[in-house]
């Protein structure tokens, strides 16, 4: 997992040719690349909104880490992260939560894995700033490949390829789950890395599976190649690499602190010293 400072907000919206268009309210574009299938454009903003759905009280909030898992953020320092040049990651600490910190550059665990069940808790910014992918902007990054978006999508508008829990520029969450601004959200995310045969053929695509606050939001979704606004990518149908997942985390746009909570941990399925092939 990395976890990143901002970046521009032009990178986080599409390309810095595409002419921003808005539509019933949305701001996205049209003259960005049509995803697989050829139905939508990349952020397109005419693309149909989740539905809205209140979460339960409390799923896995809080939730202990399984006797095999390794916890990655216990409250008491950043000893599993790095900076993306090997460096000690230089994050703050407070109480039990790490919050990004101004130059602290991009931080990404050290260890590395096949498949994994990862819990995660984070926090926009209360009172909330800006609008659409201005609004407590970040990212759960996977091998720096693939992105579930992390925003502030509480009753506010963005395209539905970029709002909380969508697999950016590719594919939107089933609904929108989100809590208000500063209130505690959850990710449980269940990953499978792709895999190849003896001659190097790709044989199974990646898939992902999401819950956030407790809903399914991601339902075994099979990978389209790397997500969008990473090195500058969008979604291809025969992008896939072999790896050995470590995970991202990065806040572009926030204006103020974003929180990641104590109870983040990862379950693994498969260890790091798993043949992928």
């Amino acid at each position: 997992m990395i976890l990143a400072n901002p970046v521009s907000l032009a990178l986080a919206q599409g390309a810095k040719n595409n002419v921003e268009i808005t539509v019933d309210g949305v701001a996205g574009f049209q003259d960005t690349p049509l995803e697989p299938g050829g139905k939508w454009h990349v952020h397109d903003p005419a693309r149909t909104q989740p539905t809205v759905v209140k979460p339960g009280e409390s799923f896995s909030r809080g939730a202990t880490a399984p006797s095999d898992a390794e916890v990655l953020f216990d409250g008491h320092g950043v000893e599993k992260w790095q900076t993306m040049q090997g460096g000690n990651a230089m994050w703050k600490t407070n109480e039990d939560f790490v919050e990004t910190a101004a130059r602290g550059g991009s931080i990404r665990t050290r260890g590395a894995w096949a498949d994994f069940q990862f819990h995660v808790e984070w926090a926009t910014p209360n009172p909330p700033h800006g609008e659409g992918q201005g609004r407590g902007n970040s990212g759960i990054l996977i091998n720096n490949m693939y992105e579930l978006q992390v925003l502030d999508s509480y009753q506010a508008k963005t395209y539905a390829d970029g709002q909380a829990a969508a697999l950016y520029g590719q594919q939107p969450p089933l609904v929108n789950a989100s809590r208000p601004p500063g209130e505690w959200q959850t990710y449980d995310i269940l990953f499978e890395s792709p895999r190849w045969n003896a001659q190097g053929e790709l044989t199974k695509k990646a898939v992902i599976t999401v819950l956030h606050n407790g809903i399914v939001v991601q339902n075994h979704y099979e990978l389209t190649g790397g997500t969008d606004g990473i090195n500058g990518s969008v979604p291809s149908p025969n992008i896939h690499r072999r790896m050995r997942p470590k995970f991202l985390l990065r806040c572009r746009t926030t204006p103020t602190p974003f929180t990641i909570a104590t109870s983040g941990f990862a379950h693994f399925t498969s260890n790091k010293t798993n043949n992928l092939s």
